[in-house]
């Protein structure tokens, strides 16, 4: 898919989709995924089904056991998940290693899995919710890439992502939230991922959904995940009744939801 014109004339690149992933997409969009194909694409790329191995086998997983195989790990975690940590490790290694974006990537891995484990729990697309949780932050990297001498003390300086997209727009003449809308919809991710990422800011900030928002409910998920991850503890009924209201989302439902992913985190954390 094309890049938006005027981002272009800022002369920010954005990278494109890795061919492995646009073979994945495909696999992903069939109405019944051969699992032995996904298997022998990862595996076909060395680089890309250790990293995927190192990652399955890492405590936010919270498997018994070591898993050895790529089809070992679809087998316990299922297509979404497998497929999710090959998008995320591929997009990581779409730049540069940087530390500044360690937690930039450790974030987008644990926020993918709460909001795909929550999206399958309520019934709204769960691919799609897992991938805009991990591309959520992903213009971060596209404008470390592009100014990597000037970028990394804005994001030392910025209190809030709202307050780091003025301090981009004054830099670059675009924000983060917009370059990782840009970047999902180059990469061929669904419509209401897209559109999480590019309003997650003000949706986080306080709640509040703009009206141009038409697909809601993966937006709300996020949401429910920068709740549980970012706000004071007390503070996740209020916010997930206030965006259920909006998203016309069960409100009993998405706060068992939310707490059952924390739970489940909790869990791995602790026997990892």
């Amino acid at each position: 898919m094309s890049v938006d014109p005027e981002l272009r004339n800022l002369d920010i690149e954005i990278p494109a989709q890795p061919e492995v992933l646009v073979k994945l997409s495909v696999l992903m969009a069939e109405d019944e995924i051969d699992l032995l194909a996904v298997s022998a694409l990862v595996e076909g790329d060395m680089a890309l089904a250790a990293a995927v191995l190192k990652a399955v086998n890492s405590s936010l997983y919270g498997l018994r056991g070591r898993v050895q195989t790529v089809h070992q790990a679809l087998t316990y975690l299922g297509m979404r998940e497998v497929s999710a940590i090959a998008f995320e490790m591929s997009l990581r290694a779409a730049f540069p290693p940087a530390a500044e974006l360690g937690p930039v990537w450790d974030r987008a891995a644990k926020r993918g899995l709460m909001m795909g484990r929550m999206g399958q729990m309520l019934g709204i697309d769960p691919w799609a919710s897992h991938s805009a949780g991990l591309f959520e932050e992903c213009g971060k990297a596209v404008l470390y890439r592009h100014a990597p001498q000037h970028y990394p003390a804005m994001l030392r300086a910025a209190a809030s992502d709202g307050e780091l997209a003025g301090l981009e727009h004054s830099a670059f003449g675009v924000s983060h939230d917009a370059l990782g809308a840009a970047l999902c919809e180059s990469w061929g991710l669904a419509p209401a991922a897209v559109a999480s990422v590019r309003h997650h800011i003000l949706v986080q900030a306080c709640g509040d959904m703009p009206d141009a928002l038409q697909r809601r409910g993966v937006a709300a998920i996020s949401g429910f995940a920068h709740a549980l991850m970012a706000l004071p503890e007390g503070e996740l009924e209020a916010r997930v009744k206030q965006l259920c209201q909006q998203a016309q989302i069960d409100e009993a439902a998405a706060l068992r939801a939310a707490r059952r992913v924390q739970e489940q985190l909790e869990n791995a954390a602790a026997n990892g």
